[in-house]
């Protein structure tokens, strides 16, 4: 059996470097595609067309089990995200104590839907399934720090402090 060479990087961009480190260090196995896709989304923000083709042909996996995966899981983005992200727990805790309004003021104030970023670029509203902050209900992540409690003044006025940036 011949031994495996990888494809070269797509790019001089460093960051292919730190994605090429994890699948060395898992030998280039097939079942290093997800942590694999976590480097890449980690490292860039999000996966793209490319990104998505050169972590299959460099782990020899069908292309469309690495957009299945892709596809599947909610973490992955296959958009840039923006400048600011605020994702709002949606989990049953959180819904208990108003989330869904918060989803919607947050919606009406930036004028997306959830899943989206502003035309601008600067704000990126998410939500999550649950956080595991169920304590300290209802949960946001305001680029990705905790905040327990969130009223929705609170959250606006986060919001209107991106706009103005």
């Amino acid at each position: 059996m011949p031994a495996f060479t990888p494809p070269p990087l797509p790019s001089d961009d460093k960051r292919w470097k730190i994605v090429n480190g994890t699948m060395r260090k898992n030998g280039f196995a097939r079942h290093a595609l997800i942590e694999t896709l976590h480097t890449v989304q980690s490292a860039f923000g999000y996966l793209d067309d490319d990104a998505i083709r050169f972590v299959a042909k460099s782990l020899r996996v069908p292309l469309s089990q690495a957009y299945g995966v892709v596809t599947f899981y909610h973490y992955f983005s296959l958009k840039p995200p923006g400048k600011h992200t605020m994702t709002i727990c949606t989990g049953t805790a959180c819904y208990i104590k108003g989330t869904d309004k918060l989803v919607a003021s947050a919606e009406k104030r930036l004028g997306i839907p959830q899943g989206q970023t502003t035309k601008d670029g600067n704000i990126s509203l998410m939500t999550a399934r649950c956080v595991g902050a169920c304590g300290r209900a209802p949960v946001v992540l305001t680029d990705g720090e905790l905040q327990g409690q969130m009223s929705g003044e609170e959250m606006l006025a986060q919001l209107e402090r991106w706009a103005v940036e």
